[in-house]
């Protein structure tokens, strides 16, 4: 390979350290100064710095004057998250259509709005000529987010009206991404599985009668083939990832870069990137590969007591990555639950019988009951700590036959719904760019000549 995939030398290292030395911040000085690390407080709590119509986050209630850590709730637009899933699994639709058209618009659409509204976006689910060969097959990547985006960003060369930022051109290239997310992150893996991993290669293209949810399983599958349950449960993951309030990582930065004035394609991407975090939407593989290490180190998994001990083991840095976290407990926000993972665990017990992993649902179930009880007996917290979303959503990923490497990118298929509002919601209410402030403690120094900074240095 050429010079771009040089190693890391000695002299890389040594530079490295000196980065180490004069960029590390005391600790004290944000507590001394009232800077809130990470805009959030000491509890958790995030710093205000917006507002918003598009979903509210509740883990908190006022009793007695006294702020109390409540049961979570999530609203999309006022509805609770519990009653939008409610309504369409009872009515036996797939919701991730008619919820995107709930974030995007405001409101529950007619049955004729939804009807119209998924029309667009069969009319949109079609990618430019060749752009699968040119732009997806061509220097595939091992991570198909960089590929998410690498796609997202080329498409900028085929709009015409690429950096018009008037809100009816916004919307429809916010529509087309919505349609064509699925495609571009499927055939990103596809190209992979293919091209890196040596496999078989299956380009399918979509169908115009099936759901976001279905089409996804059909471009995936060798033989295009999926349950009804199959279905249903991915949809319902769709629609509980698909938004959370516009402080999230992702969701913030499309806030911030829509405010610079920029093109839909760029900020898209920036989200994107935000998204492939491992702590921000790459959690849900860290939980796959820490029940992975749990198997290998427990011997009984009914045993309360050998999980136990690997769970403390996890919190005190001697097992797994040695970070000291047991991955897929605790959220920003939410203390005592997290809504999206009470209603996921109602779906993946049927999920587990068709596919034969009730073992693995009891042992998942064992650690969510086992881990906040030594988490509470290690840990000195400032508020309670529960299983999140993604503690149940690697599972369900993996029982339903995904591919690790798409599980990040499903998160992004169905949060480009709510990226898409939030960019909207910033144009029409933008006014500034967003720029907060940074107080500087460094120490001033002088200038010294170049020929004389040896001379000063030693």
């Amino acid at each position: 390979m050429g010079k771009f995939n040089m190693k890391v030398t000695p002299e890389l290292e040594a530079l490295s350290s000196i980065c180490v030395e004069h960029s590390t911040i005391n600790p004290q000085l944000y507590t001394e100064k009232d800077v809130k690390r990470g805009l959030r407080d000491i509890d958790g709590n995030g710093v205000v710095a917006g507002l918003t119509e598009i979903s509210e986050i509740v883990s908190s209630t006022i009793i007695d004057g006294k702020k109390t850590a409540c049961d979570g709730q999530l609203y999309y637009r006022g509805i609770d998250i519990r009653d939008l899933t409610h309504g369409f699994i009872s009515e036996k639709r797939f919701g991730f259509e008619e919820t995107a058209y709930l974030l995007l618009f405001g409101t529950l659409p007619t049955e004729d709005q939804l009807e119209a509204f998924k029309n667009i976006l069969v009319q949109q689910r079609s990618l430019p000529t060749n752009f699968v060969r040119d732009v997806i097959m061509k220097a595939p990547s091992r991570d198909i987010m960089n590929t998410l985006a690498k796609s997202v960003l080329t498409l900028y060369s085929y709009d015409k009206n690429a950096d018009d930022t008037s809100l009816p051109n916004v919307l429809r290239q916010c529509i087309n991404l919505i349609a064509t997310f699925p495609m571009m992150a499927v055939y990103g893996y596809q190209s992979y599985n293919h091209y890196i991993c040596g496999n078989s290669l299956y380009i399918h293209n979509p169908s115009k009668s099936l759901s976001t949810a279905e089409n996804i399983l059909l471009l995936l599958r060798p033989d295009m083939q999926y349950t009804e349950l199959e279905a249903r449960v991915l949809d319902l993951a769709l629609v509980l990832h698909m938004e959370h309030g516009g402080g999230n990582n992702s969701s913030f930065t499309m806030h911030v870069v829509t405010s610079s004035g920029t093109d839909t394609y760029s900020a898209v991407a920036a989200s994107l990137a935000s998204l492939k975090g491992p702590k921000h939407g790459g959690a849900n593989i860290k939980v796959i590969h820490m029940f992975e290490d749990l198997r290998k180190n427990v011997k009984d998994l009914k045993d309360d007591d050998e999980i136990r001990d690997y769970l403390h083991k996890l919190l005190t840095k001697q097992a797994f990555d040695k970070k000291g976290l047991i991955y897929g407990f605790g959220h920003a926000v939410y203390s005592i639950s997290d809504p999206r993972a009470n209603i996921f665990r109602e779906f993946i017990g049927k999920l587990a019988v068709e596919k034969g992993r009730m073992a693995d649902y009891d042992l998942y179930s064992r650690v969510e009951r086992l881990a906040p009880e030594v988490i509470s007996k290690e840990r000195r917290i400032y508020k309670g700590v529960s299983a999140n979303v993604d503690f149940y959503s690697g599972l369900v990923y993996g029982m339903l036959g995904l591919p690790t490497e798409l599980y990040t990118p499903i998160f992004a298929i169905a949060r480009i719904a709510g990226w898409s509002a939030h960019r909207m919601e910033e144009l029409i209410n933008m006014d500034k760019i967003i720029r907060p402030a940074y107080l500087s403690v460094s120490a001033r120094n002088e200038y010294i000549p170049l020929e004389e900074r040896c001379k000063k240095q030693d």
